[in-house]
């Protein structure tokens, strides 16, 4: 019934498109407006008052498109990773959580590149201003991946002065990098290119093996599947030397951790688990929250 039901949003979407329609770096110091409420804590006010603010090189923005200014609010909060899953639909790419979601007028290029070349452009190759950081946008497929992907190839080469891009063996920085997530079937397209302005999101199974960070800059995974500390008392020492373990394996090879489905309710257990993964080295913290962990990352000087 499921099938049916996304088969037939899809059908309906695509027709609606037909009538409707003929960018892993951290941070340096940065000119970023101070947000108008003070981080929680005192150490926090203190560094928030009269001061421009870093952005928070370890904030992940799951869902960004589901807040009410996709990427805008993200960067408001100073965010430098923001996610955004995308369908194909009639050869446009939209971008929504479910397929009954789906609107014509939300396009990947409306809510995220075009804004992002924009602001890259007023800021002089930089996506905040004086930040010499790389900004993530990871794009996650929901629809079959390879098809998707070739897509997405096909759009992001307007903005090949926007992306990081991989060519013959080489990484050319630059101010933000795409990472593709989703339908695994987009990895052996990714692998065969040359030349591409994408890179690929592994998973732990993919730890260890040959895959560089010159594809796989980025590992992420379900929190869930992997421990059973929700952040409720301390964590077991066998999994907290499992996380220092997975984040060691990962930066060895150059290459980024994250986990999804974490607690993201805001309370003790969030914040312990966000603790941990601090303590470890996990490069973001995935989050819905974007004032809840500003406020956290804020009050501990992250």
């Amino acid at each position: 019934m499921a099938l049916v039901t996304r088969r037939r949003a899809l059908t309906t979407l695509g027709a609606a498109v037909a009538t409707a329609v003929a960018a892993p770096g951290l941070a340096h110091a940065a000119d970023v407006p101070a947000p108008s409420t003070a981080p929680a804590g005192a150490a926090g006010a203190v560094r928030a008052a009269g001061r421009r603010l870093r952005p928070l090189a370890r904030a992940h923005a799951h869902n960004d498109y589901e807040h009410a200014r996709p990427l805008l609010d993200a960067l408001d909060h100073r965010f430098t990773s923001v996610e955004a899953d995308v369908f194909l639909v009639n050869g446009q790419l939209l971008v929504a959580h479910d397929p009954e979601d789906l609107d014509p007028a939300r396009t990947l290029e409306a809510l995220y590149l075009d804004p992002l070349a924009a602001r890259v452009r007023a800021h002089h190759g930089s996506v905040y201003r004086r930040w010499h950081g790389q900004f993530q946008l990871l794009i996650d497929l929901k629809t079959e991946g390879a098809a998707t992907y070739r897509e997405l190839d096909r759009r992001l080469r307007p903005y090949r002065r926007l992306f990081t891009t991989y060519a013959y063996g080489k990484v050319v920085r630059s101010a933000v990098t795409a990472v593709i997530s989703g339908d695994r079937a987009a990895r052996p397209v990714l692998e065969a290119q040359k030349v591409r302005r994408a890179f690929y999101d592994g998973r732990l199974a993919d730890l260890g093996g040959p895959a560089r960070a010159s594809f796989m800059p980025l590992v992420s995974d379900n929190w869930s599947l992997h421990f059973t500390w929700r952040g409720v008392g301390p964590i077991p020492p066998a999994e907290r030397d499992k996380l220092r373990g997975i984040v060691s394996a990962a930066h060895r090879r150059g290459q980024r951790v994250r986990f999804w489905a974490t607690p993201d309710a805001p309370g003790p257990a969030r914040e312990a688990v966000w603790d941990e993964l601090l303590a470890a080295g996990v490069d973001h913290l995935n989050t819905d929250d974007l004032a809840g962990l500003q406020a956290y990352l804020d009050a501990r000087g992250r």
